[in-house]
């Protein structure tokens, strides 16, 4: 098949015009919001982490998940309701529950491997958390997967490269990051 240099041209006109549209439909949904308020749960968790006695940090990570898990409800509630589609309700409750269940998988792994110490444990949250924005990123916007993979490899080199900061290590490049992803996905999209 001979494509003219014309036809190539206008061909990827079209397929970038189609990802500009994704992505103003991604950032004009509210989506963001999720990357924000989990960043900043992972900013104070992992700092509290790295500085609070052990015993403090495990209560100050469970009130940070508990309130995220509460906002991000929120946020997927009143998404839903500025979408007046069938199938968005459906997409939305097989998303949650997609979520759920990687939250209990995650919980069963854990609680095969156990004991094991808090950044072990961080880890396996934090895979188990990329592997689901990884499969998100597939299913929605293929771009949105490339951020998963720099959290996950940035996890893995504080885990075994910096293990005496990696708590810091991911507050600042894990949940700062995300916070920055945010900002830039409600502003530049």
């Amino acid at each position: 098949m001979n494509i003219s240099p014309y036809e190539a041209e206008q061909a990827l006109a079209a397929i970038q015009a189609m990802m500009k549209k994704t992505r103003r439909a991604i950032s004009s949904s509210g989506a963001y919001l999720f990357l924000i308020v989990w960043g900043i749960i992972w900013l104070l968790g992992f700092l509290g982490a790295q500085f609070l006695p052990q015993y403090i940090a495990v209560y100050t990570w469970v009130v940070l998940d508990i309130l995220g898990g509460i906002l991000s409800a929120i946020i997927g509630i009143r998404m839903n309701r500025g979408v007046r589609s069938p199938s968005s309700s459906s997409s939305g409750k097989r998303i949650a529950i997609f979520w759920m269940l990687l939250f209990l998988y995650c919980v069963a792994s854990i609680a095969v491997s156990w004991p094991a110490d808090g950044k072990q444990l961080a880890m396996f949250i934090i895979l188990f958390v990329m592997v689901g924005w990884l499969a998100m990123g597939l299913l929605l916007s293929f771009t949105s997967i490339w951020p998963a993979v720099i959290i996950t490899a940035l996890a893995l080199v504080g885990y075994f490269l910096l293990p005496g900061i990696f708590n810091l290590w991911m507050a600042i490049l894990g949940g700062g990051g995300m916070i920055v992803l945010g900002l830039y996905i409600r502003s530049r999209w």
